[in-house]
């Protein structure tokens, strides 16, 4: 019976209700709290991240204000100063620099090379060299021929032209007087006198075609007037005109890698 009476008083003893206070506890506000402004202080970093002046500025003047600090105002606006550009050339210093060396270089190698002295070399206001040979030189009186005593001069200067990144206009000019024996004009000789020095660089495989133009001025561009005999013999001549070389490899279209567009 004793026993009896113990486990009736054990089974009355109950556990005392809990008493739970309403509303969150106070360590998970301040947890809310604490990651609400990591979150807040991580997009700002984001929205930071490229560094523009003007939004930096602006940020870092938000959080001075968000700690109390009042003493320097918020910039508005973040003006950058404009510093007025240099006037365009159409050529620009780097080519005329190295168009320059180019002169002496060809100048020095027109010294020491066996050129003849009716080789004359011209640098322009521009990029532009000119190495200018009489007729007489290359070709005889009122032909279009390439004479064979100026096939070393042509095959030097070719030796000259063909290291140096720049594309040549071959180009063909006369005095005003009447060409004889012939039913062409100056003009045309000019053109065929122009093309067969193009045509003498192809063929002996001094110059590839694509750095290579030929053209034809006739009378049309003197150096000198056509006054007397002296002045026609400087107009007759052929200019070797080298340029600064953009576009070489480039082929002109509808023409074929070494094939003459004649």
């Amino acid at each position: 019976m004793a026993d009896d009476d113990k486990k009736g008083a054990v089974e009355e003893v109950k556990c005392p209700k809990c008493v739970c206070v309403e509303g969150a506890p106070a360590w998970m506000t301040t947890f809310a709290d604490l990651v609400t402004l990591l979150l807040t202080f991580f997009v700002l970093l984001l929205s930071m991240a490229n560094m523009e002046e003007v939004k930096f500025a602006e940020a870092s003047a938000s959080i001075r204000s968000a700690f109390g600090a009042h003493s320097l105002p918020a910039p508005s606006k973040f003006s950058i100063p404009i510093i007025p550009s240099p006037p365009i050339s159409k050529f620009s210093p780097i080519q005329n620099e190295m168009s320059s060396k180019v002169y002496k270089r060809i100048q020095s190698q027109l010294k020491s090379d066996n050129i003849p002295e009716d080789v004359e070399l011209i640098k322009k206001e521009d990029d532009t060299i000119i190495l200018r040979i009489k007729d007489s030189v290359l070709f005889k009186k009122g032909t279009a021929t390439v004479s064979p005593s100026a096939y070393p001069t042509l095959r030097n200067l070719a030796d000259i032209i063909r290291p140096l990144p720049m594309r040549l206009r071959i180009e063909g000019h006369t005095d005003n007087t009447p060409v004889s024996k012939r039913k062409i004009g100056n003009w045309n000789l000019s053109v065929d006198r122009a093309v067969s020095v193009m045509r003498f660089f192809k063929r002996s495989d001094l110059l590839p075609l694509d750095r290579m133009s030929a053209i034809g001025y006739g009378a049309d561009r003197p150096i000198v007037p056509n006054t007397n005999e002296k002045n026609m013999a400087k107009n007759r001549r052929v200019d070797f005109v080298l340029r600064t070389n953009n576009t070489i490899g480039i082929s002109p279209r509808g023409t074929k890698a070494g094939e003459l567009p004649l």
